[in-house]
């Protein structure tokens, strides 16, 4: 097993030509169109030292003289794709200085977006760093603090949604490559947005994925849904662990991001001494005192463990925060009334209630989903963490994206529910995160699109039908091959003006803008969250001496509640002289009860 580093890798050096590849005995090296051998160095390392990597040279690997020039495993740029060649680029060459000095993004609103879809570009294709950066404007009125970029690194084709990705240090060519990502983030800076990446450390995708050949990069020895482990604690693992902290440490040192959503980490199989996340937790500990500005880790995890987000001096992961899928499900299946798959346990109104007060439903409880006793306690007392530690969400790319049409929740409810729904998760406990759109109720769905140009291409569109085939949900799945369903979901911006869409809009900017303003809604204490359940269809969130009255109808408010002052509503209510309130359909209501409440 691996013991951890001493110290995290430092910076890297882009001037040379170098190689881990222990699995072989010669590497070659092809340097815009020149072949020259590499020497063997410790460690399972080749070098070549009398040749300087020049920016904008191309280059490629051969091992053992066998028939393929391989791209580097870290390599900052593939204008070919993922099967061609590597390009020689130094990224804080890219970098311009600015007055930024970062932000605690704990408690603050995330912005989820996809690169391709969220700002298309003039043509009508699909977007890139450049088009995102003309929307930023509009970030900004909206309220948010953060933008979280879907995965960004080098993945098969033009298009896809990025998790099936080869490349963990290059930037995807079609949206601009290193230099359109140091555009972006310059640009969201300077308009005091930070800025996180989302990347994928659990696997890489099938295709132009060549790590095996060069070395021990993964393991048989742990299994997950890709197939074999990433190597975190087998022989060689010290350099796989390099491997990946080197790529974390060029995203937040190099290329300047404030954070990093680390995906499924419940798949890092880990029986070393020290899991690789608490050693990364460390090692940004020291990147935050080199840079002098706060870096923030979000991990999804499916082990509703609040270990998760405890400090590693307290035996934990050390991360900063956690997604709190149990959270999602518990609002959306109260307003949405759906009750397949994981819903199932979410089918009350006393459900959504826990999950807004301790997070997770599912702590050392049995979950029905799982057919086993799932996850631990949150404490709300902790020192170690607090409601601030949790992101909570109504929609992301997964829970729109991994439905069969991949359509939005709005397009299924009225929206004066979907505006109920998202009062709970904006002026909740937890770090908000909204995903692309949802803020106007965009009419445009977010599909599963790819753009495979081998044998995978067929077999993704029949796999993706054959998932929801047994739901009978088959005719509803569009081909993810075909370039019309990645045009269906980009964002339609001319619609945020208009009509019910503007309206979500503004109901949007009225929650955040509250959020901000009353220290009730900013405030981590969970002991200070409570939910009354007035009826199945009526909840009262209370955070201190503020209240958010949800109201999913149909009908009427009934049970005779009464407030002091109501600060914004959306779906109609009516004050009566004596206090009492009375609505006529779904809604939401921010209010400041009376005592008696």
């Amino acid at each position: 097993m691996t013991t951890g580093a001493a110290s995290p890798p430092g910076p890297r050096r882009y001037d040379r030509f170098e190689l881990w590849a222990p699995a072989v005995r010669t590497v070659e090296v092809r340097i815009d169109g020149v072949v020259h051998p590499m020497s063997a160095s410790a460690e399972g390392w080749f070098r070549l030292p009398d040749v300087p990597a020049v920016p904008g040279a191309r280059y490629a690997y051969r091992l053992d003289q066998g028939e393929l020039w391989l791209p580097d495993p870290r390599s900052l740029s593939q204008p070919d794709g993922v099967h061609g060649e590597s390009e020689v680029l130094d990224p804080r060459s890219l970098r311009t200085a600015t007055p930024w000095r970062g932000r605690s993004l704990r408690g603050r609103v995330l912005y989820e977006l996809h690169v391709g879809t969220f700002a298309p570009g003039p043509d009508g294709r699909g977007g890139n760093f450049d088009s995102a950066i003309e929307r930023l404007d509009a970030l900004v009125e909206l309220g948010v603090d953060a933008i979280e970029l879907l995965p960004v690194t080098t993945f098969p084709g033009d298009r896809g949604w990025g998790y099936d990705g080869v490349g963990l240090y290059a930037v995807h060519a079609a949206y601009g490559g290193h230099a359109g990502l140091a555009r972006f983030v310059e640009a969201a800076h300077s308009r005091g947005l930070a800025v996180l990446l989302d990347v994928v450390h659990n696997h890489l995708g099938p295709s132009g994925n060549y790590l095996g050949m060069f070395g021990p990069y993964f393991t048989d020895q742990h299994e997950t849904p890709w197939g074999e482990a990433v190597n975190l604690d087998q022989p060689g693992s010290r350099q796989v662990r390099d491997f990946l902290l080197g790529s974390v440490r060029q995203w937040l040192v190099d290329v300047g991001l404030d954070g990093l959503r680390l995906d499924a980490v419940h798949e890092l199989q880990d029986d070393s001494p020290q899991h690789f996340l608490a050693e990364l937790a460390e090692a940004v500990s020291t990147w935050e005192d080199e840079t002098g500005r706060e870096l923030t880790l979000i991990a999804e995890s499916d082990r509703n463990d609040p270990a998760t987000v405890s400090p590693t001096r307290a035996g934990g992961l050390g991360m900063d925060m956690q997604w709190a899928d149990d959270v999602h499900h518990g609002v959306h299946a109260w307003i949405t009334g759906e009750r397949a798959g994981y819903y199932g346990d979410f089918e009350s109104a006393e459900a959504l209630a826990a999950v807004l007060q301790r997070v997770f439903l599912h702590a050392g409880t049995f979950s029905t989903f799982r057919d086993t006793v799932w996850g631990a306690a949150v404490d709300p007392a902790s020192a170690d963490y607090d409601a601030h530690s949790f992101v909570t969400f109504l929609q992301n790319h997964d829970q729109v994206g991994n439905r069969a049409s991949g359509d939005r929740i709005h397009h299924g409810i009225d929206l004066a529910q979907q505006a109920a729904a998202i009062a709970l998760i904006l002026l909740g406990p937890g770090t908000p995160m909204l995903f692309q759109g949802e803020e106007w109720a965009a009419s445009t769905p977010f599909a599963f699109f790819t753009d495979h140009d081998d044998e995978l291409g067929p077999l993704v569109s029949a796999g993706r039908v054959a998932e929801f085939a047994a739901m009978g949900w088959a005719e509803q799945v569009p081909d993810p091959q075909s370039r019309t369903t990645f045009e269906s979901s980009m964002l339609l911006w001319s619609e945020r003006e208009q009509g019910s869409h503007a309206q979500m809009l503004q109901w949007y900017r009225t929650l955040i803008a509250l959020r901000r303003e009353q220290a009730d809604f900013h405030d981590p204490d969970l002991r200070r969250t409570r939910v009354k359940v007035l009826a199945e269809e009526t909840v009262l969130l209370q955070r201190g001496d503020l209240a958010v009255l949800a109201h999913r109808g149909p009908g009427p408010l009934a049970g005779g509640l009464r407030a002091a002052e109501v600060l914004a509503s959306f779906g109609g209510i009516d004050r009566a002289p004596d206090g009492t309130l009375s609505m006529p359909g779904p809604g939401a209501a921010v209010l400041r009860p009376l005592p008696a409440v």
